[in-house]
């Protein structure tokens, strides 16, 4: 049976919550970019913000993989205006949050005071299959997985 830790350490373990979400089949770098913008955020801003994602209403800005990608309206308040709509990623993520604040509720912890502190994806195992083709080759079918931290704390 593996054992998991979190990558943040010395948290007061009375006005914090941890949730984790492991072996998500999400993109890693799709997850890197939504939770480098909801970290820092209230718990409630940032459900409002994945719920807009998810309904295709606020594209969230990519800063760091921005390859090829097409510029947004929306993202007029962020440096840069080139973004996309990672609703898969959004979903697993939102509820992640979810179970980090419902164990801040569980610590006795008040809900409208929660604060995201820390937020981080990690690359997960990739589940590895291989497809059979014409004369005796194959192609490779990997699918990469992520992990998800979230840390909160009541402020």
């Amino acid at each position: 049976m593996p054992s998991w830790g979190y990558s943040v350490k010395n948290l007061d373990p009375e006005k914090t919550a941890i949730a984790s979400g492991r072996d998500l089949r999400i993109s890693l770098k799709e997850a890197y970019e939504v939770l480098n913008v909801i970290r820092g955020m209230r718990v409630q801003e940032a459900k409002k913000l994945l719920e807009d994602v998810i309904a295709l209403k606020q594209p969230i800005p990519f800063k760091r993989y921005k390859g090829k990608i097409a510029h947004h309206r929306g993202l007029e308040r962020w440096k840069w205006p080139i973004g996309r709509y990672p609703v898969k990623a959004a979903k697993e993520i939102l509820k992640v949050i979810e179970n980090a604040e419902n164990n801040a509720i569980n610590k006795g912890l008040d809900p409208d005071r929660l604060v995201i502190i820390h937020a981080a994806a990690h690359k997960g195992p990739t589940l590895k299959k291989y497809m059979p083709r014409a004369f005796g080759r194959s192609t490779p079918w990997f699918r990469r997985t992520a992990h998800i931290e979230i840390a909160v704390k009541e402020v």
